[in-house]
């Protein structure tokens, strides 16, 4: 069986795209498809509503000529549920019966054919729950959503962002090395010539980037004076209360020509 057409679906006289044209009906005016075979939820349709309360709406319902609904039964009753009047309504002209009853099957398994990229999708959430969006208007469970931000499920095997307790008896110990595959971590001082020389074993890298964690004063308030992000911004200062410690010496490891990016805001996970 093929799954391309011969020929696209090109718009006619008789038989437009019903993208091509948007309406505004009373809800009253839709009519039910009675074998809707898609079952929601209550919490789903709870769901729907505070997306369109969000949002608004970016996806008309689909009806027939007769004002039979095709596509967006949902929709329609968390309008409904939001007291709304009139929805915006797209008319599928010149559609057989046949063609009305597939694509209502279609237009819900043909997008639950998709999947999602874990780490992709984990990095894209903790973006926004950094930014104090509300992640209950994703549509994740909450159990589900927790899982996705701390990396289950991906290819990592913890959560990045999750710090563990420090044991009484570490077994790493200042001057290690551990070997991962290509890399290289050292337990250490990164402003410490002796342990970077450790961790480098020899290689010049082209490339220091540091935000060295001795005597930094950092202001957030600046993001408020901005109006950069959003929901419960971090207040106060971080004063400079011991001395500077210089990475130059550990610079000296480097090319001669190394560029040298100092990071002075605190770090945030970004894809890469």
């Amino acid at each position: 069986m093929s799954l391309i057409a011969p020929e696209p679906a090109a718009p006619t006289a008789t038989r437009p795209w019903p993208a091509a044209r948007i309406e505004h009906r009373p809800i009253e005016r839709l009519i039910p498809y009675a074998n809707n075979p898609r079952l929601h939820s209550e919490a789903d349709l709870v769901k729907i509503a505070a997306s369109i309360n969000k949002w608004g709406w970016t996806n008309p319902v689909l009806v027939d000529e007769q004002g039979v609904v095709i596509a967006g039964h949902e929709r329609g009753a968390a309008a409904a549920r939001l007291g709304l009047k009139t929805i915006p309504v797209i008319v599928a002209r010149g559609w057989t019966e046949e063609e009305k009853q597939a694509y209502r099957i279609a237009d819900n398994e043909i997008a639950a054919r998709a999947s999602w990229d874990p780490d992709l999708l984990s990095n894209e959430l903790r973006d926004l729950k950094f930014s104090g969006f509300d992640l209950g208007l994703i549509g994740f469970e909450p159990d589900r959503l927790e899982d996705i931000l701390a990396g289950l499920g991906s290819s990592g095997l913890t959560d990045p962002d999750s710090t563990p307790e420090v044991p009484e008896n570490p077994v790493a110990r200042p001057g290690d090395v551990r070997l991962m595959r290509d890399h290289r971590i050292g337990c250490g001082d990164s402003t410490s010539a002796a342990d970077v020389e450790r961790v480098l074993a020899g290689a010049q890298p082209h490339l220091m980037a540091t935000d060295a964690p001795y005597g930094v004063e950092y202001d957030p308030s600046w993001r408020a004076r901005r109006g950069v992000g959003s929901g419960k911004l971090a207040q106060g200062k971080v004063f400079n209360v011991v001395p500077c410690k210089s990475p130059v010496q550990s610079h000296a490891a480097f090319m001669p020509d190394a560029a040298w990016a100092a990071i002075r805001t605190p770090p945030r996970l970004v894809p890469g």
